[in-house]
């Protein structure tokens, strides 16, 4: 009897051990900003259609406080950022889709939110029918690949009358925004405050219009956010 439970305690503890290791492994994948799609046969355009895509300009690093990389978490700092919910949940079209490289293949955007005017219950309704900045969020966390980062298109919208189109120059503007938003200072929501730090890095996306939905040209530069709960 004695022995028996010398064995359950060495299968337990072995057990433990297997779960640690596991977990320290999959830690360690992920202690990386995010992994370029290209290389694992991705893009850095998502799908919109007729074989263009909208550029995903900003990345959430998978450096950030892993609290930011969840969906709540996300839409907790885009809060921060003056983004919330379409306009009492309705959408109009259809979602988009993108190859992170991650081993998923395409996978439909994870959340879209619009600008709120610093209006959460009303402020997106107003961008659906003036315009404004937009986002579609994309995760990277496949078996290949799994940064965790999070992979943005920002984009500046113009009106409902205009069907929502892609502003003037609005993939560097909607960046821009979002990052000059992000980066004024500390920003915070429901108690919750970020300090965040931005690269630009190129390479990642060819600058023009080659691909691009809507024609609308683009310089080519991805905006790397690490988000740090303070």
């Amino acid at each position: 009897m004695r022995a028996n439970l010398i064995k359950r305690s060495f299968a337990l503890l072995a057990g433990v051990l297997l779960i640690k290791s596991a977990e320290a492994n999959a830690l360690q994948k992920r202690a990386v900003a995010y992994y370029d799609p290209a290389a694992g046969g991705g893009s850095m355009l998502d799908n919109s259609g007729y074989g263009f895509g909208e550029p995903l300009n900003v990345i959430i690093s998978g450096l950030s406080s892993p609290a930011v990389l969840t969906n709540d978490g996300f839409i907790k700092l885009a809060r921060s950022l003056g983004f919330s919910n379409e306009c009492f949940g309705f959408h109009l079209g259809n979602p988009q889709s993108a190859n992170l490289g991650d081993g998923h293949g395409p996978v439909n955007q994870t959340i879209e939110l619009r600008a709120d005017f610093g209006s959460s219950v009303f402020g997106t309704c107003l961008e659906s029918l003036a315009g404004g900045n937009h986002l579609r969020m994309f995760r990277q966390n496949g078996p290949n690949a799994n940064s965790g980062a999070l992979f943005l298109a920002v984009s500046a919208e113009e009106d409902v009358t205009k069907k929502h189109t892609v502003s003037t120059n609005g993939y560097d503007v909607g960046r821009d925004a979002l990052v000059t938003a992000a980066t004024s200072g500390l920003t915070s929501f429901v108690g919750v405050k970020y300090s965040i730090n931005s690269e630009d890095i190129t390479g990642l996306l060819a600058p023009g219009s080659n691909g691009i939905n809507h024609g609308i040209a683009q310089d080519g530069i991805v905006k790397l956010l690490t988000v740090t709960i303070e």
